[in-house]
């Protein structure tokens, strides 16, 4: 989305500001592929406490940036490339269709048909565009499109100036998430179903070699599973968080004869029920649209991604094989960190990695 003059560099640093948690990402540029040099992550809600997330006011990630900076010995003025994300309400991207244009009258008209597309007011909009390919039989050309709105890269900006913070690139959550797949896998053919499982939504992509990208959030997440716990087995906040870390979707079998029956079990869906019907309809949706159904796998990412048994939940009910995705094929790690590879921080590897 946002870019300033690029310039040569050794080092460079990813930042994922998630809604319930930071990551910092910092990397050595090898010949081939990067080497870890460090990274953190640190929660933005005191562990243990509970919250509401539209209660949750920007203002409290500075001092966990700050903290995490000094943590990592990292001098916001020294980075030499820094990349970061927005995502969330207000931020999209679509890949469409249209005819050859000169670059001359290609923005003015992106501009306009991003308003048919992307559900953001176009006096607030801000438009970055990509050139996928060119169909040269049609004269075709296929376009990515992103967008988000001047608030949210406003607030997202003003959150990395207050503490000295100055972003080479502004990236989307879901461009991250892809970056962090293909530079980190090895994919044949086919299409490929990316969930990025955060505290309050999952980011769906679907993507391919080939194949036509789509992407959208799902307002599902770790959160809601922990809600589900509390309603479900009668917990507290703090037990339940405890319960989902430990056990995940499964049982206590120190309490496996105790009976769990609440309104949850008789009127409402649970998470991962949800999260299945909305994977399941986006698949629909995107065989409608693009006319591809060659799905070969779907890979979980993020915090929420750890949960025991989600994984073949999901492999289960959609019928597609499914794996815990660690994006560390093209990334050096020192002997510290091997027993410490996390999924959690597939996005935040995404940004660190993307070069221009």
């Amino acid at each position: 989305m946002k870019k300033k003059k690029q310039v040569r560099f050794k080092e460079t640093v990813g930042i994922d500001i998630g809604s319930h948690s930071i990551k910092i990402v910092h990397l050595k540029k090898l010949h081939e592929g990067f080497k870890l040099l460090n990274y953190e992550i640190s929660p933005t809600v005191a562990t243990g406490t509970e919250y509401i997330p539209s209660d949750l006011l920007p203002e409290r990630f500075g001092p966990v940036l700050s903290d995490m900076l000094n943590t990592l010995k990292i001098n916001p003025k020294r980075i030499q490339h820094l990349v970061t994300s927005i995502g969330g309400d207000n931020t999209s991207i679509k890949q469409i269709k249209t005819i050859f244009l000169p670059d001359e009258e290609l923005e003015s008209a992106l501009f306009f048909e991003a308003k048919k597309h992307i559900p953001i007011s176009g006096t607030d909009m801000i438009l970055d565009y990509q050139v996928i390919s060119l169909e040269e039989k049609t004269n075709n050309m296929n376009i990515l499109l992103a967008a988000t709105s001047k608030d949210v890269l406003n607030e997202h900006t003003t959150t990395l100036m207050s503490v000295g913070l100055s972003p080479n690139i502004v990236d989307i959550d879901s461009l991250a998430v892809v970056n962090s797949f293909i530079l980190n896998t090895f994919v044949e053919d086919g299409v490929y179903i990316l969930l990025n499982l955060g505290a309050h939504r999952t980011n769906m992509i679907i993507w391919g070699p080939q194949a036509k990208l789509f992407a959208r959030d799902i307002p599902y997440g770790g959160y809601n599973f922990t809600r589900d716990i509390m309603r479900k087995r009668q917990m507290e906040w703090e037990q339940a968080e405890r319960h989902k870390l430990e056990f995940g979707l499964g049982d206590n079998p120190a309490m496996e004869n105790v009976q769990t029956v609440s309104i949850l079990d008789i009127t409402e869906k649970s998470t991962e029920d949800a999260i299945v019907e909305e994977v399941r309809r986006s698949l629909r949706f995107y065989v409608k649209e693009a006319g591809n159904s060659d799905f070969r796998k779907i890979y979980l990412m993020g915090g929420t991604a750890k949960l025991k048994g989600l994984k073949e939940y999901i492999e289960e009910k959609v019928a597609i094989p499914t794996e815990i995705f660690m994006p560390f094929i093209n990334v050096e790690m020192p002997e510290k960190f091997q027993d410490k590879k996390d999924p959690q921080l597939a996005l935040a590897i995404g940004l660190a990695m993307r070069l221009e």
